[in-house]
């Protein structure tokens, strides 16, 4: 039995640091040479960091941040975003992580919705981080050790919220998802919420000072956040920080750079063995890898085969939502499967729609409790009501169904299409796809209907959208409409939304083009 499947929540709480700034005291006074971070060619120790964590935290003082305050980071993975992390915590300061490839219209809508007191961009990490720099303004400054930090202007607006004692109330980070309106959603991760997820997270990987974690998943995404950063330091291992993603140095950073530890997206190891194929590499080379896991999206199973028959070990499935800080359920290494389980989780139980409790082996809605639930939506009350129950449940979304203690994952309820009175699941219908050897992932189509009468094209449309958009959201296609096919409710029926668009690309005597739909 794995070390976590026995111990209880309150086993896992106990002993846990009240900040999470707090997870690199005991290295720096046990080991404090060892290595925290490799950034390129780079390296910080453990005292090296944490040096650098009082001097930001001083600057922030310089800065006019304090308790309750909300500092956004425009930044890639680096060692100066741990630091403003850290720094944060120090100073009961909410971080925020932004993508500094979001459009500006994306980032103010963040910004305001936030109520930031201050804006950090890393400019001279990325580009995009530099562009937004010089619309905004911000003034170039040393940030502890970090030289060229552009900082934004004093919001002198803003106001801090209560600072509050306990690690289960006190806010973290805010992490901002895109609501169904389009409008920032952010989730209130307290402290507590990140160091109980790290923490499991440890557990589940037995992560020792001796390995080495390839940190490339963004910091702005919750794995990124919890378990790259946080646990990864709370284990006292070493986190290689990588801005952006290339199958190229991952490839190389296995074989040469004693790389341990591999947690991606599918895309992660699909691109890596695409490389593998177009460069015609007999096998890569996997150097000290001892861990692969993966989460984020659906896992269909011929990569998963092709990625074990690579790497000569189980790639370990994994499930989790932002509001879980974000880990429900994983893998574990000694008991290994060969289907799309997400393995065992926390506490949890499937409702039908009608909040009827359904037996193992139906499909349900999965609702979650645990110490790792979200405090809630931010500025957003009557949207945490209908999230989370009276009983603490979190209502995830997710359809799911149960064998034995092991959880599968087939839909977002949101995207149930019923056709001819049967349930169709969108992932389901999309690991087949992903399946076929002659396909590399499935793209974002948009249908959309114009005003009648109106000149203007598809073209136009996706102009538009790269305008407003950041890339990895803009379609691939914009399919342009005269109705969209609606239920009596008014609700679109997306299972005929390519019946309409192949009708109306037969009328203009168009081939019709082959159906994408989003992971």
């Amino acid at each position: 039995m794995n070390v976590v499947d026995a111990m209880s929540a309150a086993d896992i709480l106990e002993g846990l640091p009240n900040r999470i700034h707090e997870v690199v005291v005991r290295h720096v006074a046990e080991r404090p040479d060892h290595r925290a971070f490799v950034e390129d060619a780079t390296s910080w120790s453990y005292r090296q960091f944490a040096d650098a964590v009082d001097a930001v935290t001083a600057d922030f003082v310089r800065l006019g941040i304090g308790a309750g305050d909300r500092v956004l980071a425009a930044s890639e993975n680096c060692v100066a975003l741990a630091a403003f992390v850290f720094a944060c915590s120090r100073h009961d300061a909410w971080a925020i992580i932004a993508n500094p490839r979001l459009s500006p219209r994306e980032l103010d809508q963040i910004v305001a919705h936030s109520g930031a007191r201050r804006i950090l961009l890393t400019s001279e990490v990325s580009k995009e981080a530099a562009d937004h720099a010089a619309r905004l303004r911000a003034e170039r400054r040393q940030a502890g050790p970090f030289a060229a930090i552009a900082v934004g202007a004093l919001n002198e607006m803003a106001v801090p919220e209560p600072a509050e004692g306990e690690a289960s109330r006190q806010v973290a980070v805010l992490m901002h998802t895109s609501g169904t309106t389009g409008q920032p959603k952010a989730v209130m991760l307290s402290h507590r919420n990140v160091l109980f997820a790290a923490r499991t997270s440890i557990l589940l990987r037995q992560t020792a000072p001796g390995d080495r974690v390839h940190a490339v998943l963004p910091m702005l995404h919750i794995v990124g956040f919890s378990i790259l950063l946080i646990a990864t330091l709370m284990g006292g291992a070493t986190a290689h920080l990588v801005a952006k993603y290339d199958p190229v140095a991952l490839a190389k950073a296995l074989a040469e750079d004693g790389i341990t530890d591999l947690f991606g997206v599918p895309a992660t190891y699909r691109r890596l063995l695409e490389y593998k194929a177009v460069r015609g590499i007999g096998r890569l080379q996997p150097g000290r890898l001892r861990c692969m896991r993966v989460a984020g999206a659906p896992l269909d199973l011929g990569l998963k085969a092709r990625a074990e028959a690579e790497f000569g070990q189980p790639l370990l499935n994994n499930y989790g939502i932002t509001e879980c800080s974000p880990g429900l359920s994983g893998m574990r290494a000694h008991r290994p499967r060969n289907d799309e389980s997400v393995g065992p989780g926390i506490e949890h139980r499937l409702f039908d729609f009608q909040g009827t409790p359904v037996p193992d082996g139906e499909v349900g809605e999965l609702h979650v409790r645990g110490p790792n639930v979200m405090l809630g939506y931010y500025r957003a009350p009557e949207l945490t009501a209908k999230a989370i129950d009276s009983d603490g449940r979190f209502n995830t979304g997710d359809l799911a169904r149960l064998d034995g203690d092991h959880l599968f994952i087939v839909g977002c309820a949101k995207e149930l299409i019923i056709r001819s009175g049967f349930n169709v699941y969108p992932a389901e219908v999309e690991a087949v796809l992903n399946s076929h050897k002659m396909v590399v992932q499935e793209e974002v189509v948009a249908f959309v209907k114009v005003l009648p009468g109106v000149a203007i094209t598809a073209k136009d449309l996706m102009e538009y959208a790269g305008r407003h958009l950041t890339p990895y959201k803009r379609p691939c296609e914009i399919v342009l409409l005269e109705s969209l096919p609606a239920a009596s409710t008014g609700k679109v029926l997306k299972h005929r939304l390519w019946e309409a668009a192949r009708a109306a690309k037969s009328a203009a005597d168009a081939p019709p083009t082959p159906l994408r739909t989003s992971g």
